[in-house]
């Protein structure tokens, strides 16, 4: 075992923290007992303890349950967990004007700062500090609807300045407060829908490049869809200014062009972590897949397979990053933002294809 975790568990049995019972008990050589971190009982030498999951685990190794503290039916650690992420969840939202620090919080709930990082990021799969940037933006974003100004949004959620939410803004919402505030408002969108081999396909575009390209069943569903993302913004209906790169798309989907022959210029906003996945999913070859844990490996943290679905879900731009191709660890298709069958079909053929 690390040994800082180790460190960790034995600075919680010093402090007898009972926020900890239920993550591990520690064991007395020198006695034969086991015992959970807030046990009363007097304190053992360093070198007489072993540490343990649980009761079950230092029960098959012989040792036998404190009367005094009861180990064996403390409650379970997940659910002291959730309690503590819920608390802290709580108290970050409700303090969110204060300059919050990891010491901070960590003292809030009476866990060492390295622990509650631990803790939070597994639970949560985002460290602390990432979670309050993500509520401060999106009470910014409350706000910047209900038509506050951006100079009194900002100082509101506990940015100190303005130019620390500018250098936030370009990953994580994709324009200026003020062009968010009023929906998208000046810009101008172009789109068309069109029949494919997998349904009604609609792409849109700005200026600068797709930003968006999406399938479905319904013409007036997709278009709400575009609609709900930019309100404000000037969206109309354009089949001759698309007409290259929809081509494109409907080649691939037939089969007569492979995927890295869809070269098509991209004008989407995302945060950091989702371009790190969509980048990945850009490397996958054609007629490949790779599970949801695997690209989180290739991020360097395996426990990140859930972010990874949700920015699989979150990709405005089907077909051109190919989100298509992560599946289940066990083989299994899992889902797709536009259909778990159209998912099917273009796994299928981009099998046969390759």
């Amino acid at each position: 075992m690390n040994t800082t975790y180790e460190e960790q568990r034995w600075l919680a049995v010093m402090e007898r923290d009972n926020l900890s019972d239920g993550s591990f008990v520690y064991a007395v050589r020198s006695t034969g007992i086991y015992c959970k971190p807030s046990c009363p009982s007097r304190r053992p030498l360093r070198e007489n303890v072993t540490f343990f999951s649980d009761a079950q685990e230092a029960e098959k190794e012989g040792y036998r349950p404190c009367r005094r503290c009861q180990p064996q039916l403390q409650t379970g650690a997940s659910t002291i967990n959730e309690e503590v992420i819920q608390h802290m969840c709580t108290y970050i939202t409700e303090h969110l004007e204060e300059r919050l620090t990891l010491a901070q919080l960590s003292e809030e709930v009476h866990l060492s700062p390295f622990y509650l990082q631990r803790l939070f990021k597994q639970a949560t799969g985002i460290t602390p500090r990432q979670y309050i940037e993500a509520q401060r933006l999106r009470q910014l974003k409350d706000r910047l609807r209900e038509g506050e100004n951006v100079t009194s949004a900002l100082y509101d959620v506990g940015y100190g300045s303005s130019s620390r939410l500018y250098e936030r803004v370009p990953t994580h919402m994709g324009m200026t407060p003020s062009t968010y505030r009023r929906g998208g408002k000046g810009m101008e969108i172009a789109y068309t829908i069109v029949d494919s081999p997998l349904g009604r396909l609609l792409v849109g575009a700005t200026t600068k490049g797709v930003c968006a390209v999406s399938l479905g069943d319904n013409d007036q569903e997709l278009q709400q869809a575009l609609q709900k993302e930019y309100p404000a913004a000037e969206i109309s209906l354009d089949n001759s200014q698309l007409e290259e790169w929809v081509n494109q798309i409907l080649q691939f989907l037939q089969g007569e062009h492979s995927w890295s022959q869809l070269n098509l210029p991209l004008d989407i906003q995302a945060t950091a972590f989702q371009w790190r996945v969509w980048d990945i999913l850009r490397s996958i070859p054609q007629g490949e897949t790779r599970s949801y844990g695997e690209v989180a490996q290739k991020l360097g943290d395996k426990k990140k397979a859930r972010a990874v679905a949700n920015a699989c879900a979150t990709n405005p731009v089907a077909l051109i990053i190919p989100c298509h191709r992560v599946v289940k660890g066990d083989g299994d298709a899992g889902g797709y933002r536009w259909g778990i069958e159209r998912k099917r079909r273009l796994l299928s053929q981009e099998k046969a294809d390759s």
